[in-house]
């Protein structure tokens, strides 16, 4: 039997940097950078089946890394909109649990619902920017690295409470999760329970987040003394200075650090603060 690789792929994008430098006079400068790159990719030929009842399955002009997954409409209300609702996974789903969208109307939830969701899995977007400036004695640089264009899903196996007697409740969960009390269709997370509902483990819309976030990666100011005053204790040069790596994010994604993805309970990314001093001799 021979067996051969059937597909075609294409990828374009732009790739961009500027970095400005000038000198007001001699005792004031300044120097700006930035980068950016957009890359994007598809496929134009698919070994796959086809899918006449289900077109949104086919990978021909998705992206080489999109994801694909069930689409969650909410939580369900109770067990009577279980029962009247299309079968889903597993006997063991009840109200809290989640509503899957029945894509192909055909009265159940499978394989055929899945459809493309979110961005890739990998940013089409990757961008950064930042300045160094200084004046007289003083000098000060920052740089702010970025990326858009990408999802990440969270781990029900990984971050679900109780499980092997190992997971603890996020603190996140506990504030925002279904229950009798709180029968919010919305909720952070569904109904807990001690053990899996294979409904709720399925790769949705309904774990799904934005991963887009920009951060102030770097950041120092610093103080030189004079030439003149360092020669007089002996020294060519004496710089004190306060630098800082990650010191703020910005995302839609509050959970935990957006960069580390679907990897939240890995050990995190560090916020670091140095005060130090540079001696010449």
């Amino acid at each position: 039997a021979l067996k051969a690789n059937v597909g075609e792929a294409a990828s374009k994008g732009v790739d961009m940097s500027l970095n400005i430098n000038h000198n007001f006079n001699s005792e004031a400068w300044i120097s700006i950078m930035s980068n950016f790159t957009y890359a994007t990719s598809k496929f134009l030929v698919y070994e796959e089946p086809e899918y006449p009842d289900a077109p949104w399955k086919s990978h021909v002009g998705r992206s080489l890394n999109q994801a694909y997954g069930l689409i969650a409409e909410r939580l369900f209300v109770d067990e009577q909109e279980v029962y009247n609702s299309p079968t889903q996974f597993g006997n063991n789903y009840l109200g809290g649990d989640i509503k899957y969208k029945d894509l192909n109307d055909d009265g159940k939830i499978n394989e055929l619902d899945e459809a493309p969701i979110g961005y890739p899995t990998s940013p089409e977007i990757v961008y950064g920017f930042g300045a160094s400036a200084g004046y007289k004695g003083f000098d000060f640089s920052f740089f702010f690295q970025g990326l858009a264009r990408e999802s990440f899903w969270i781990s029900n196996s990984n971050t679900a409470p109780f499980l092997d007697g190992q997971n603890a409740l996020l603190q996140a969960y506990a504030d925002d999760h279904w229950s009798e009390d709180n029968r919010n269709l919305y909720a952070l997370w569904p109904r807990l329970s001690p053990t899996v509902i294979d409904n709720n483990n399925r790769t949705s819309t309904w774990y799904m987040h934005d991963g887009a976030f920009l951060r102030l990666k770097s950041v120092e100011f610093g103080y030189s003394l004079p030439e003149k005053m360092a020669a007089k204790i002996w020294m060519s040069q004496l710089r004190v200075y306060f630098s800082g790596t990650n010191l703020l994010t910005f995302s839609k994604f509050k959970l935990w650090d957006p960069e580390m993805g679907s990897r939240g309970l890995e050990y995190p990314v560090q916020k670091v603060y140095n005060l130090g001093i540079q001696l010449g001799f």
